[in-house]
């Protein structure tokens, strides 16, 4: 073995040991929900599998109940088994439980610290995030109605002419939304640059599943000489790539300024406000990338449920077709728009449903930390435990949902159906929730009326969907096999009269 990887690992394991001991003794006068029994010094992160975590969180709630404690390293976290703790702690005690644990690698290095989503409570949190919500906002409702009507025609051209490119259709139609607005350019089919920001996603996605970096188990092996941190080159090349994504974007945006070809996008504002204090370069190509990712990802990836779900039980689809042909014709006269929002009350319900059917973009939520000691029933944490809602095991308990592991839209057609945020954790709670939310609500609701008013999709028998392993992490290929077939000749033509322009404009 090379000497210095030895020497590496001995002082490593050594710290581990210290750092567990210190935050064991620590705790001891702290009454924590069922601890789920582990090994020495790693605790429970070898039990955790590297991706795809929901099933194994749902079964430890199924046997621990509404909370249970594991240990990943020296970080002590609870595991929120159902609504009614989530609520209870994380929205209605807010002001406590909205903070981030310390994640070295994760943010530290491979964000430069610039990621929103990790950063712990404070200003520079407030001061990011409002920057994002100015463009994020419900009140921006209109600038991307205009960019998703663009698109979701888009959308639909690539499904008709190129069907088995479907999950990348869905990754185009995502992208260039939100890159219309930021940066006031439009996304292609199969765009090396649309594939590098979804590289870029899975790659922090990889590293941030608890277990996979020691360091971010032992935060106090940080403070070790930088010689002696073995993971910081890892970390620094995931960081160089990722700032390489962001930044060729931000270059492409001065350079179009320089020849006066820029279009108007937030890109344009915010450079114009940038405020030094609070954003440095990296901190700027971090927060456009936040914006990139956090616009792209989520509907990518909920789209591709709807059409898993649609495949896997096709009985709903037969009802959200009635009403839509109802409101747009039986023979293909018109694609459905955002006229018809209010007349399609299924539809709002159906992706609701999408949101919570399979949570598959965070199975076991986003990992927050209590910044003060707190008592809950009886339980008493330590400020600095970290708390994350169980979204897989909340979303399959019948005790929340009648039939959970069904996608049966009807169950939200109720007095909460126009509140995007409520019935489902799909976008977190309390503070910390998706500042984007409503701009993903909007994203799926066009996609899945247009979708589901024009295709067919088709469970391969031979190849059955099992929507249990839907991989979160699919390096640009499909995520599941599906057949994709236009529902007619009819709306074939539809799509070719009133989409084909969508494909070429600027």
């Amino acid at each position: 073995m090379d000497q210095r990887v030895f020497l590496y690992s001995v002082v490593g394991l050594l710290t581990a040991v210290l750092a567990r001991y210190l935050a064991t003794r620590g705790q001891k006068k702290y009454k924590f929900p069922p601890l789920v029994p582990g090994i020495p010094i790693m605790g429970n992160a070898l039990q955790v599998p590297p991706t795809q975590q929901g099933q194994w969180a749902k079964d430890l709630a199924d046997k621990y109940g509404e909370m249970f404690t594991v240990k990943f390293g020296a970080s002590t976290w609870v595991f929120l088994n159902s609504s009614r703790v989530v609520t209870d702690l994380m929205e209605k005690r807010a002001a406590i439980y909205s903070s981030r644990p310390p994640f070295p690698m994760t943010q530290d290095i491979m964000s430069g610290g610039g990621r929103v989503v990790l950063m712990p409570y404070g200003d520079r949190w407030r001061q990011t995030r409002k920057i994002m919500h100015q463009i994020l906002s419900t009140r921006q409702k209109d600038t991307f109605r205009d960019f998703q009507e663009l698109e979701s025609r888009h959308l639909l051209y690539d499904y008709l002419h190129h069907p088995d490119r479907w999950f990348s259709a869905n990754g185009r139609y995502a992208n260039s939304v939100i890159m219309s607005v930021v940066f006031g350019i439009r996304s292609k089919l199969d765009d090396p640059d649309v594939t590098a920001l979804f590289e870029t996603v899975e790659m922090f996605l990889e590293q941030q599943q608890p277990g996979i970096n020691l360091v971010d188990g032992f935060p106090i092996l940080a403070k070790l000489p930088e010689f002696l941190q073995w993971w910081r080159p890892r970390g620094l090349k995931l960081f160089e790539y990722t700032r390489g994504v962001y930044k060729k974007q931000l270059d492409n945006v001065k350079a179009r300024i320089e020849n006066g070809t820029q279009k108007n996008c937030f890109a344009v504002d915010f450079l114009k406000n940038n405020d030094e204090k609070y954003f440095n370069e990296t901190q700027q190509l971090f927060t456009l990338g936040t914006l990139m990712e956090a616009g792209s990802d989520t509907t990518r990836v909920s789209v591709g449920q709807l059409i898993a779900g649609a495949a896997t039980y096709p009985d709903w689809v037969v009802r959200a077709r009635a009403q839509l042909d109802e409101v747009c014709g039986s023979n293909a006269d018109r694609l459905p728009s955002w006229e018809d929002k209010d007349k399609l009350p299924y539809i709002a319900a159906v992706v609701k449903e999408v949101f919570r059917w399979r949570p598959n973009i965070a199975e076991i939520g986003a990992p927050t930390s209590c910044t003060k000691d707190d008592e809950y029933e009886g339980y008493s944490f330590p400020a600095g435990t970290v708390f994350v809602w169980n979204a897989w095991a909340i979303a399959l308990n019948p005790k929340e949902y009648e039939q959970p592991e069904r996608f049966w839209p009807e169950r939200f057609l109720n007095d909460d159906l126009n509140n995007g945020l409520k019935g489902h954790w799909a976008f977190g709670p309390g503070r910390r929730v998706c500042v984007g939310w409503n701009v993903g609500e909007m994203n799926v609701w066009m996609a899945t009326a247009r979708l589901l008013y024009c295709f067919d999709f088709i469970e391969d028998k031979a190849n059955p969907i099992d929507t249990m392993n839907i991989p979160q992490l699919t390096k640009n290929k499909a995520p599941f096999p599906v057949i994709i077939k236009v529902r007619s000749p009819a709306h074939a033509a539809l799509i070719e009269r009133d989409c084909l322009a969508a494909t070429n404009a600027n």
